[in-house]
């Protein structure tokens, strides 16, 4: 019998090689930071920040950089039980450059494909899948086979349970086409329940960018909580009962990669503990700005205190 998680997350894992130095061109700089990385990492890193029991489905290389993923994940609470290895392709590498308050250009070493895109069927913990609070997947997962399959064999034992969210998490480097991209968000979101993401992935996902017309259209194919991203504005979740408009929590922006994966975290917290949403988006804004305000991406994960200390702080 295997374990029931509170959170399963599938997708990406990579080492993610950050400038120390801010606001200089990867060219020019000298001292780099090596970080865990990868958006569906994140997400389960930062659950597991809260107490959850949170596990993560992926693959790395044969080497240093995978042995290196597999102690992090262990580290900050993670399961490794269903981390495979490739013997053939390397852990993937994503360098940034870091041009506070807005500017993150990522540059990812995926070739000639990432080992998370060679997930297979076989290596699915179906049971857990099934049984997990909250399962977690991105659309860059169906970017390639035999991830795609993989993916959609997921969804299928999941069978539609609540709290199976989709990440919306459109990276255009990962795909031929748009057309191929917004297919397959589909195709995904016919399997889930909850869906995230910002006014650019609803473009792709469902052909709108204003945020209420992209909730709602999201909510027409059969989602059950839609969450779209305004950046600036804030954040807008809407179900088919309620509408909930939440504000920003601004900070002093150090590097705004992990923030969205930061909030992503905190809607699962939410969520798994049964928060209305109000409460739910306002915890998560606050989440994702304390990331912001930190260099590194999974370990600068926060804690519900130090989340709720920050809220106080501002009166929010």
């Amino acid at each position: 019998m295997g374990d029931i998680y509170d959170v399963v997350c599938i997708g990406r894992v990579g080492v993610d090689i950050y400038p120390t130095q801010i606001g200089v061109p990867l060219e020019d700089v000298t001292s780099f930071g090596k970080f865990l990385g990868g958006s569906a990492t994140n997400v389960s890193v930062a659950v597991a920040r809260y107490g959850h029991r949170s596990a993560i489905i992926t693959k790395t290389g044969n080497d240093p950089f995978g042995r290196f993923v597999r102690a992090k994940l262990t580290a900050l609470g993670v399961s490794t039980d269903f981390v495979g290895t490739d013997p053939w392709l390397p852990t993937p590498v994503t360098f940034c450059e870091i041009f506070p308050p807005d500017d993150f250009p990522l540059y990812f070493y995926r070739y000639p494909q990432a080992p998370d895109l060679r997930i297979q069927v076989t290596d699915l913990p179906l049971r857990e899948i099934a049984e997990a609070g909250v399962y977690w997947a991105t659309l860059t997962g169906l970017s390639a086979e035999p991830s795609r399959q993989a993916h959609l064999a997921a969804w299928r034992v999941r069978d539609r349970k609540a709290l199976t969210v989709l990440d919306l998490d459109y990276r255009p480097m990962f795909w031929k086409t748009e057309a191929e991209a917004s297919r397959h968000a589909e195709i995904a979101l016919s399997h889930c329940t909850v869906a995230l993401g910002n006014r650019e992935e609803c473009r792709i996902a469902v052909g709108e960018t204003d945020p209420h017309r992209a909730a709602k259209a999201l909510l027409e194919r059969g989602i059950e909580l839609a969450v779209v991203k305004q950046g600036p504005k804030g954040v807008l979740a809407m179900t088919a009962d309620e509408e909930v408009e939440v504000p920003p929590v601004t900070v002093k922006v150090v590097n705004g990669l992990g923030a969205g994966d930061s909030f992503g975290g905190a809607v699962c917290h939410g969520l798994l503990n049964g928060w209305d949403l109000h409460r739910t988006l306002r915890f998560a804004n606050a989440a994702g700005a304390l990331v912001a305000s930190r260099l590194e991406c999974s370990t600068a994960m926060p804690t519900e205190a130090e989340v709720e200390a920050l809220l106080q702080e501002r009166g929010v």
